[in-house]
């Protein structure tokens, strides 16, 4: 497998869980992840938050990690990218407030190229105006959101065309295995570098 560059958008207080595992994941299996954040140069941190359900009518919001972030925004062209990664939690709601994160979006729908995004990070995509006509789903309370910008919600993980999208971070294996086989990825070794096959 030939690895993809993956460019990731990431803020303070961004869902620990949607921005940590996915950048992981894909860098475990060989793909290079820069994951970048407006005003942020490389080796720079955001804050991340955890988001839990304790039995109230909506979630609680901890203070997470610090996470590094890997590009500076300003230099990136998405171009030279095979694919974007938008994670969840508070960061979209004013990540989205920014014209070049909204045209960074813009070019991977336009060039149609892999996308995946879960939780709240479809509100950058509805900024973009880039969600008209798809299927997808995302955390629930952001539902209004996206149908406004004209896509069927449904409530499951869900591929159509370029985007893959899913709820909240309790969908990251099936969304990052649907994510996985968009960019095309054949996971060759297993678990302590045994083939898989073996």
């Amino acid at each position: 497998m030939t690895g993809k560059k993956i460019l990731m958008l990431v803020g303070d207080f961004g869902e620990d869980y949607e921005t940590m595992v996915p950048f992981q994941a894909l860098e475990m299996v060989g793909h290079e992840v820069d994951a970048v954040c407006p005003e942020k140069e490389a080796g720079d941190t955001v804050k991340t938050a955890i988001h839990d359900f304790r039995g109230d009518q909506t979630y609680l919001e901890e203070r997470g990690h610090d996470f590094a972030v890997t590009a500076t925004f300003d230099e990136i062209d998405p171009a030279n990218y095979d694919a974007l990664v938008v994670p969840g939690g508070r960061a979209p709601e004013y990540l989205r407030t920014y014209d070049a994160v909204l045209e960074v979006v813009r070019h991977f729908f336009e060039t149609e190229k892999p996308v995946a995004t879960l939780c709240h990070g479809p509100q950058i995509l509805a900024a973009a105006g880039v969600l008209d006509g798809y299927e997808m789903t995302s955390y629930p309370a952001v539902r209004p959101e996206v149908e406004a910008a004209g896509c069927s919600w449904v409530d499951e993980v869900t591929r159509d065309r370029n985007l893959v999208t899913a709820q909240a971070w309790p969908d990251h294996p099936e969304w990052l295995a649907e994510f996985l086989d968009m960019l095309g990825t054949d996971i060759e070794q297993g678990p302590l570098g045994v083939a898989a096959d073996d």
